[in-house]
């Protein structure tokens, strides 16, 4: 049986022990920091993925894997760890996942066998969904008035760490190497595990339940709720679009005539996420009734970028990129500037309409929406790798085109709902 309160909802009731800290500005900016550094975890790789396939000899075919498995750890830590701060203090968990993520970059920052460093990824990944347990933690830290802001602020954290983690990883990368990367990440990790143990006060679970009870909720969430199974499936079929194009690029871009070096994939990765400040416009049309109507139209400028990233890319329509680097460059840029203004369209408007269901299960149903999106995004990830392999540049479009087309055809499928 479902409990009516959702003990992972930001506004769960923690037991403490009378410790419990007022979220002030400078711990407000401390938590999105945090959440900003965890998950560039999940994105770095993408840029990286050509230099650390060449240093371990990883097949064409598994090089996707580099940037599909952070992903699916994520993934899997929403679904299996997430639901822990249910049944231990909250405190100690948080620290103790931290640390974990800590070794596991570690881990990766030395690992010569393969095998090694995607076990040590995924595990990272998994343990960065250590970000799901401190957004209800800063939240029950802020008065009742301020509690939405609050989450706002922090949650604002990880759209910066999402837009910085491509370029950080290929500035160090290009200027040290890629295990560097890792090296400063597990660094990081292990100073925000002592701060967080400093800052944080103990937060006790205020329901008393069962882990197999918990998980099974989450099936039942996702059986019953079709606005959640809409948004999440759409959410990760365009995440997939997302990753499959990022996994790709830095394979593309080394290559004539760009031939371009770590350094200058940070600068493009760093010009490509310029579409995410669309953000708040999208939040405010979703307010005003627009919703539906703005998802079908980030999905046709995601059908738009894709054509572009393809003429620039793949020379479709005669184009030559060789007689024209200029060109080729700013259409890739403006291409993947504006497939990212599409992706962040569909998730925002999605996250409101989840975010418009049940309080009581609100916890669950984040959790549920973000892991399944991360999943479509690690599932893109591989698929890239794997045409890449195969049919070059137009295979890795190819892949964009036909999850976009997909998510497209859920939208219309459900366009007579009331709901988004």
């Amino acid at each position: 049986m479902i409990s009516n309160v959702d003990p992972l909802a930001p506004g769960a009731p923690p037991e403490g022990d009378g410790s419990v800290s007022e979220l002030g500005g400078p711990l407000t900016v401390f938590f999105a920091t945090s959440v900003g550094v965890m998950i560039m975890n999940l994105f770095a790789a993408q840029t990286l993925t050509g230099a650390i396939s060449r240093s371990l000899n990883l097949t064409p075919q598994f090089a996707g894997f580099v940037a599909m498995l952070p992903q699916l750890g994520y993934a899997f830590g929403l679904v299996m760890l997430v639901p822990l701060c249910d049944l231990f203090e909250n405190r100690g968990l948080i620290v103790r996942t931290t640390a974990c993520g800590a070794l596991f970059l570690a881990v990766a920052m030395i690992a010569r066998s393969p095998v090694f460093f995607l076990l040590a990824v995924f595990s990272a990944g998994a343990a960065s969904s250590v970000i799901q347990m401190l957004v209800p933690m800063a939240a029950s830290m802020a008065s009742e008035r301020h509690r939405g802001r609050a989450v706002g602020n922090v949650m604002s954290g990880l759209m910066f760490g999402i837009l910085l983690s491509r370029p950080v990883a290929s500035v160090i990368a290009g200027s040290i190497g890629w295990r560097a990367f890792y090296g400063f990440a597990a660094t990081i990790d292990a100073v925000l595990a002592i701060v967080l143990y400093w800052k944080l006060p103990l937060r006790k679970p205020a329901i008393a339940t069962r882990y197999p009870a918990l998980l099974y909720s989450l099936w039942t969430l996702m059986r019953t709720e079709p606005t959640l199974r809409k948004n999440a499936v759409s959410a990760a079929l365009v995440m997939g679009t997302f990753s499959a194009f990022w996994t790709g690029i830095g394979f593309r871009l080394v290559q004539s005539p760009f031939n371009f070096d770590t350094n200058g994939i940070a600068v493009f990765a760093l010009a490509g996420a310029a579409g995410a400040v669309v953000t708040p416009f999208v939040g405010r049309a979703g307010d005003r009734g627009w919703g539906r109507m703005m998802v079908l139209a980030g999905h046709g400028a995601m059908i738009v970028a894709l054509c572009a990233i393809g003429i620039a890319g793949a020379g479709w329509g005669g184009f030559s990129a060789k007689d024209h680097p200029v060109v080729a460059i700013a259409l890739l840029v403006l291409g993947a500037a504006t497939l990212d203004a599409g992706v962040v369209t569909d998730q925002t408007l999605g996250r409101r309409a989840i975010n418009l269901m049940d309080p009581a299960a609100r916890g669950r149903l984040n959790g549920l929406f973000v892991g399944i999106f991360f999943l479509g995004g690690a599932v893109g990830a591989a698929l890239s790798g794997a045409a890449w392999a195969s049919y070059g540049w137009t295979g890795v479009c190819t892949v964009g085109f036909a999850l976009t087309f997909l998510a497209i055809s859920l939208r219309i499928a459900n366009c007579n709902e009331e709901t988004l």
